[in-house]
C-alpha cells in the first residue's frame, strides 16, 4: 500500500512556510537591535533541532535491527522517511557554522580572532586551555566526518530496505534476505559511531556556545531530547496515516509501543534535566552555576516551563494503557511536548548568544514554522516514494500479529 501526498497536506506545508516567512520578516522589521545575531542564533536552533531529529530516526532504526525488534517492523518506513530531511538540515547547519568560522556570524566566542593568543587583547586563558580540542581545523574535521558518516548510514539504510522489497524470497533457501543480515552488521557499526559522535557534536555545536561552562551530562541530555522529538513525530505520522486509511497492519499494540517509547524518553529527558541542574546547583561552583543563573534571570519561564510540561503532561495523561492507544490523548500531548523540546534547544542557544536580549518572538516563531513546513513536505514526499510496508523483512509477519 502506498501513500500519496494530498493537496491538503501540500497546502498545509505551504501555509506554514508562508506564515513563517511573513512572521520572520515582521519580526525583523520590528526588531530593535541585535537582528543579525538573532537570525543566526535561530537558524542554528532550527537546523540543529530538525537535523538531530532525523539523526535519531537513524539511531532508532539501527536499534531495531540490532535488537531484532519485531514489533517496530510495520512502522520502519516512517523512520526512513524522517531521514529524508537530514540533507536539508545539514546544509543550513553547515551554513551557520561556516558563517561563524569566517566571522560573518558571532555565536561562538571561542572562534574570535586572537582568543588563544596571549599577546592579543581578545585573549582568554580558559578558552586557550581548551584549544587542543576547540580549534577550527579539528572542529571542522569532526563536523564533516560526523555529518558525512551519518548521512551515509541514513542513505544506506533506506536503499538497503528498498532493495529488499524487490527480492524474490522463494529463491532464498532460508527465506531471510541478505539485506537484513547486512543491516544488522551496519547497525552495529552505526551505533558504535553514534555513541561518541552524537555526544561530541552536542559539545561542538551547542555546549561550546557557553564555552567557559561544561557538563558531563550534556551529551546524554541532548541525546534524549533529539530522541523524544523523533518519537513524537513518528507517533503523529502513524496516527495521520491511519486516519487516511493506511497502515492497516499497524494495530493498537503498535501504537501502544510507540507511545510507550514517547512516554519513557520524556521521563528520561526530565530525569537528565533535573540531574544536571541539581548536581551543578548543589555544588555551587560559580564557573558552573553561571549557565543556570543566566537562564533563570532572563529565560526562567521558558526554561523551567519546558521541564514541567515535559514531565507532568505525559506522567499524568499518558500513564494508563488506554491513553497510550487513544489519538485524543496522544496527539495533543505529542504536539505540546514537541514544541517544548524546540524551546529547550532555543534556551540552549539564546542565553549564550543573545544574552539578556533574547526572547520568544516573531523571529523565533517564524523561522520555526518555515522549517516545520518544509520538514513536513519533505517527509511526506519521502513516504509517498515507497510502499509503507516492508513486506520482505523477515519479521514482518510477526510484527503484523503483535498483540498484548
Amino acid at each position: 500500500m502506498e501513500y500519496k501526498v494530498s493537496n491538503k497536506a501540500k497546502l498545509t506545508s505551504a501555509i506554514l512556510v508562508v506564515v513563517g516567512i511573513v512572521s520572520l520578516l515582521a519580526g525583523i522589521f520590528t526588531d530593535h537591535g541585535h537582528t543579525d545575531t538573532r537570525l543566526w542564533a535561530n537558524l542554528l536552533v532550527n537546523s540543529y533541532f530538525f537535523f538531530t531529529l532525523t539523526l535519531a530516526a537513524v539511531f532508532f532504526l539501527a536499534i531495531q535491527y540490532v535488537a531484532e525488534m519485531a514489533w517496530g517492523v510495520t512502522t520502519q518506513r516512517i523512520f526512513q522517511a524522517l531521514m529524508s530531511f537530514m540533507p536539508y538540515a545539514a546544509v543550513t547547519l553547515l551554513v551557520v557554522l561556516a558563517a561563524n568560522s569566517m566571522h560573518v556570524a558571532h555565536l561562538y566566542h571561542w572562534m574570535a580572532e586572537g582568543i588563544t593568543d596571549p599577546t592579543h587583547h581578545h585573549y582568554d586563558a580558559i578558552i586557550a586551555g581548551k584549544s587542543g580540542y576547540l580549534n577550527q581545523p579539528f572542529f571542522w574535521v569532526r563536523t564533516i566526518v560526523f555529518i558525512g558518516v551519518w548521512m551515509f548510514f541514513a542513505n544506506w539504510f533506506r536503499k538497503n530496505s528498498l532493495a529488499e522489497d524487490k527480492l524474490d524470497l522463494t529463491q532464498i533457501s532460508d527465506g531471510v534476505s541478505p539485506n537484513y543480515r547486512k543491516a544488522i552488521k551496519m547497525s552495529v557499526f552505526f551505533i558504535l559511531f553514534f555513541a561518541y559522535s552524537s555526544v561530541s557534536s552536542a559539545w561542538d555545536w551547542i555546549m561550546s556556545i557557553d564555552v567557559h561552562w561544561f557538563s558531563t551530562l550534556f551529551g546524554w541530555y541532548t541525546f534524549s531530547g533529539m530522541w523524544i522529538a523523533c518519537m513524537i513525530v513518528a507517533v503523529v505520522l502513524v496516527q495521520y496515516l491511519k486516519a487516511q486509511g493506511l497502515l492497516k497492519d499497524v494495530n493498537g499494540s503498535h501504537v501502544h509501543d510507540l507511545t510507550k517509547w514517547m512516554f519513557a524518553i520524556s521521563m528520561l529527558w526530565s530525569y537528565l534535566w533535573f540531574s544536571q541542574f541539581m548536581l551543578i546547583w548543589y555544588a555551587n561552583v560559580p564557573e558552573e552555576t553561571i549557565y543556570y543563573t543566566t537562564r533563570f534571570e532572563n529565560y526562567k519561564l521558558l526554561y523551567v516551563g519546558t521541564f514541567f510540561v515535559n514531565f507532568i503532561l505525559p506522567f499524568f495523561v499518558l500513564m494508563s494503557r488506554d491513553a497510550k492507544r487513544n489519538a485524543i490523548f496522544i496527539i495533543p500531548i505529542a504536539l505540546i511536548i514537541f514544541l517544548t523540546h524546540w524551546i529547550d534547544v532555543l534556551v540552549m542557544v539564546l542565553p549564550g548568544t543573545m544574552f539578556d536580549h533574547g526572547h520568544l518572538g516573531l523571529v523565533e516563531i517564524g523561522m520555526f514554522l518555515a522549517f516545520l513546513g518544509v520538514f513536513i513536505f519533505v517527509t511526506l514526499r519521502a513516504l509517498s516514494k515507497a510502499p509503507l510496508e516492508t513486506k520482505n523483512h523477515p519479521m514482518y509477519d510477526e510484527s503484523v500479529h503483535l498483540h498484548h
